[in-house]
């Protein structure tokens, strides 16, 4: 099979925000501070690693479809649809909801173009699945960082008071 041009441009539009949601997630990684740095520090490496290696199986797959990946910088910085990340440190609040928006572009940016993908090579529209499925759950548990508790906290104390009235 070989790719339609429609089809490259939509993946090409994957790969360069999958490319840029590597860099600015290195980005956040060397300068996010604050309370739970560590733990978002180590989570963002995971983020990052799962990235690359989209990247790089989407690129690979662009080229067994006869296309030709794009991932130059000036690319990247063109197409992307990835708000910027800040330049200096960035506390760990502010840096989950950044993490969270760029995960969120990069998977409207495969939604956007998943049906046009699908409807030409289920096959490609498979691993974007597979891609959505991690990306979204990075974002769930990125954004957890930052949601407030629900629940009651309900004491030994207090259960034995309610237990003796």
């Amino acid at each position: 099979m070989k790719a339609s041009e429609e089809l490259t441009t939509n993946l090409q539009a994957v790969l360069v925000d999958m490319i840029e949601l590597h860099l600015q997630g290195k980005q956040a990684h060397w300068n996010v501070v604050g309370k739970n740095f560590r733990d978002l520090h180590l989570q963002l490496d995971e983020i990052i690693e799962d990235a690359r290696i989209f990247t790089d199986e989407l690129a690979e797959r662009m080229r067994a479809l006869r296309a030709v990946p794009d991932g130059r910088s000036v690319a990247v910085a063109n197409g992307t649809s990835l708000p910027p990340f800040p330049a200096g440190l960035v506390d760990t609040r502010d840096t989950v909801t950044h993490v969270v928006a760029m995960l969120d572009a990069v998977v409207k940016t495969m939604r956007d173009v998943h049906d046009q993908v699908d409807e030409e090579d289920p096959t490609t529209a498979d691993i974007l699945h597979g891609f959505i499925a991690k990306l979204e759950q990075y974002a769930w548990m990125v954004d957890a960082e930052n949601i407030a508790a629900t629940a009651e906290v309900v004491t030994p104390q207090d259960s034995n008071l309610e237990a003796t009235r």
